[in-house]
């Protein structure tokens, strides 16, 4: 099994994302699909705002959502964010100042559903109710989607933006949401389902030329088991965040599970640094009508028989991504931290 051990970015903050793998014991639990767990609790997600809908309309659900995830294990719970851009805002009708305000009030929830719950916690360890260690004071990490997730018309899961698209224009389109999210005050930013070399290849220089304080990891999206969507190597992509000062793991996300640990693999052949790894079930993705193609995913006991092989390949945090829920993190929690016997710290 591969660890962090030997990566230590300098300076407290980023050192972040290294002390919790180290003190997790080489493996902390990231938290699950946010579209799903929203919907069970009544949201509509099926527009183009995605779950971003919910901060402008309905925030306690979002909360309620990071809420799920924290008591299932998870020692990190990423923002509602992915599909929150201030164009999309502004095309909604809303301001840009108030697509602004709805960023931040996605790092807001996931703080202060954090905090509360942690707090909570320790006061049930205070009052002899629950044992202590069960619990870690979650991360929060800032989700940043891809250009395509943006367009809400399914690329992102082909990296194909058209001709017109260089890498100037994604850094144009991402700068803002970048740096508005960043001063929200997330202790980490997660740049996710990236399809191409040339977007992380935006994303990293944003961070880099804004000198950007908040450690962010990088993950990208595979169809075949060897390249990003858009057929970049996924080693390439590693050995950009490799190069890095500003992104301190890189990743694979809303991917199938049965290809990740050969992906793990080859990037950790390039990288010193942490991998994150958090697949969707393996279901197919219905751009027209907005849904996954339900019965041809992994099961929650599928999903975590492959662990034990993510772990020896190099993952270090690991968790889900579309379709997977809180009994997935549950069961990865269980699957990483077997003492912690979490179900006893349900409320």
């Amino acid at each position: 099994m591969a660890l962090v051990g030997s990566y230590a970015p300098t300076g407290d903050t980023l050192n972040k994302v290294a002390e919790l793998v180290r003190s997790s014991g080489g493996c902390a639990v990231i938290d699950g699909g946010f579209a799903v767990q929203l919907e069970h609790h009544g949201a509509n997600v099926k527009t183009p705002l995605w779950t971003a809908l919910c901060l402008t309309t309905n925030p306690e659900l979002v909360t309620q959502v990071h809420r799920d995830y924290l008591e299932a294990g998870a020692q990190v719970v990423l923002t509602s964010s992915y599909q929150a851009t201030l164009p999309g805002f502004e095309s909604h009708g809303y301001t840009r100042e108030q697509g602004r305000e709805f960023l931040g009030r996605s790092v807001e929830l996931a703080v202060k559903a954090r905090d509360d719950f942690w707090s909570e916690y320790q006061e049930r360890v205070r009052k002899g109710e629950v044992p202590p260690g069960q619990y870690s004071r979650a991360l929060v990490a800032a989700s940043i989607g891809s250009y395509g997730a943006y367009l809400a018309d399914g690329s992102e899961y082909s990296g194909d933006y058209g001709p017109e698209m260089t890498l100037e224009k994604l850094k144009e389109f991402h700068r803002e949401r970048l740096l508005v999210l960043a001063d929200a005050g997330p202790d980490l930013i997660a740049l996710e389902t990236i399809p191409s070399y040339v977007e992380a290849q935006a994303l990293v220089e944003i961070l880099e030329e804004e000198d950007v304080q908040v450690p962010a990891w990088l993950s990208c999206i595979s169809k075949d088991g060897k390249n990003v969507v858009r057929g970049d190597s996924i080693e390439s992509c590693a050995e950009l965040v490799e190069r890095s000062n500003k992104v301190v793991a890189f990743g694979i996300n809303c991917t199938p599970p049965s290809l990740c640990e050969g992906l793990i693999s080859a990037a950790r052949k390039v990288t010193s640094k942490p991998i994150v790894v958090y697949p969707n079930r393996g279901e197919e993705w219905d751009a027209e009508k907005k849904e996954w193609i339900s019965s041809t995913g992994a099961t929650d006991d599928d999903f975590v028989n492959y662990i034990d092989a993510w772990r020896r390949a190099g993952a270090n945090l690991i968790g889900g991504c579309c379709q997977t829920t809180p009994g997935t993190v549950r069961a990865i929690a269980g699957a990483l931290h077997p003492r912690l016997h979490l179900n006893s710290c349900s409320h």
